[in-house]
């Protein structure tokens, strides 16, 4: 892990910012005491997230099929929790 003043990193940010791509983490200091710390972000691709909702859609359709058929529909649910009162 590479350690850089603040003035020092200032004037390297854009090769800072290489490195951190490579994979290093940077730590900047002020006065010899950390202060920050740059690194990569987390990649992710739009098929880890898609792969990640469709997993997420098949649970949540496995669930709802585990549920009663519903005997009302919300307007009626509403309705009848409201003693059919204009809101």
């Amino acid at each position: 892990m590479a350690t850089y003043g603040v003035a020092e990193a200032k004037n390297n940010f854009t090769h800072l910012l290489e490195r951190v791509e490579g994979g290093e983490r940077i730590v900047i200091t002020r006065h010899g005491k950390p202060v920050a710390e740059i690194v990569r972000t987390p990649v992710t691709t739009p098929t880890v997230d898609l792969e990640r909702r469709r997993v997420a859609i098949e649970k949540l359709r496995k669930m709802r099929e585990r549920l009663p058929p519903a005997t009302q529909t919300s307007v009626e649910l509403l309705h009848e929790m409201y003693d059919d009162k204009p809101w």
